[in-house]
């Protein structure tokens, strides 16, 4: 089958298209034939070696971590799907992979099509989806008639979640730039803020939640925008001892993730505010609740740009250059 492997870490290093052998099915997989792949700015942090000591991939390997596609195989302890349906998932860490054209995926990971989505359209919801759910839902436990902040509402992980919140009844918040005001107000934004000309803690007060995916410096400036014994979830770093521990990491890393996150764990908690980080886990059953909303017609896919196959290195270049309006997918098949 054909992937696109990474071989050797390095920012901006093209991944190698090549012929490789289909990959082993376990026993509580499926194989799928992958039609079509989301592209996500994790793909390009893996690549680049900054997530090697969270996740310490052998090389070379697919990279990839959504996928849309149809069951060809099913392993001896799989019994939740069949050869020909239509499923898609966010695969497991340690068995990423879907920039190729079959993919093991453990049945738990997976959940069947929205039957209202074409494969693309699939393809680009389950990181985003489930992210914006574990933050949000989970984690969170947004409630109607509470205001949430999300930042960057025109990307990946903002659009879905500016959507989950607005279905779930709270007031939402975002950033973006003047150009996108009318796509994240048609998400269900109630509040925009130009990033360009303005500065959110200035409009911003007494919100129970900011769900952070930008730099450190704005990551500070969100704690004035909380109101006491709010949350602060971050899923673009630092991660916490929490996390450390949720991941059974080694006792140095543990120590490098305490570290990393002391800073903004103190500040929080001197306003009495929960900081947390989210690396947001394949998870099927929360895949099928993402499902149903997107069927009733609650939530809706944002994408911004559909690359063949064979374009995969560009794909992830547009990703990477931080762009792209929704997500960005490969079709596969």
């Amino acid at each position: 089958m054909k992937a696109f492997l990474l071989e050797r870490y390095g920012k901006k290093r093209p991944l190698r298209s090549a012929e490789t052998a289909l990959p082993e099915l376990r026993d509580d997989e499926v194989l799928v034939e992958v039609h079509a792949a989301g592209v996500n700015l994790l793909d390009a942090k893996i690549r680049s070696g900054e997530l090697k000591l969270i996740l310490p991939y052998r090389l070379p390997v697919a990279l990839g971590h959504d996928l849309a596609g149809v069951v060809v195989k099913t392993g001896a302890r799989a019994r939740q799907f069949r050869v020909g349906d239509e499923v898609y998932a966010r695969v497991n860490d340690f068995r990423i992979g879907t920039f190729a054209e079959f993919v093991p995926v453990k049945e738990a990971s997976l959940a069947p099509k929205p039957r209202n989505l074409t494969m693309v359209e699939a393809a680009s919801i389950p990181l985003v989806g489930l992210t914006a759910w574990q933050a949000v839902i989970e984690k969170a436990g947004l409630k109607k008639g509470q205001k949430v902040f999300i930042q960057a509402g025109s990307g990946g992980v903002g659009s879905f979640a500016i959507q989950l919140a607005k279905h779930v009844g709270a007031t939402v918040a975002t950033t973006t730039s003047s150009g996108n005001t009318s796509l994240v107000k048609g998400l269900g934004a109630d509040i925009v803020v130009d990033y360009k000309t303005q500065d959110f803690e200035a409009v911003l007060r007494d919100f129970d939640l900011v769900l952070n995916s930008q730099d450190g410096k704005t990551l500070e400036k969100s704690l004035t925008v909380l109101k006491r014994g709010a949350k602060l979830i971050s899923i673009s770093g630092p991660p916490d001892p929490d996390f450390g521990a949720e991941i059974s990491a080694r006792g140095f890393v543990r120590l490098v993730m305490r570290l990393l996150s002391s800073g903004i764990r103190r500040r929080a908690q001197r306003r009495d505010i929960r900081y947390s980080f989210l690396f947001m886990k394949a998870n099927g059953l929360q895949l099928r609740e993402i499902t149903r909303l997107i069927e009733a017609g609650a939530i809706r896919p944002v994408i911004d740009r559909v690359f063949p196959f064979d374009a995969t290195n560009e794909a992830l270049a547009y990703v990477e250059s931080g762009r792209a309006k929704g997500k960005v997918v490969i079709k596969i098949k």
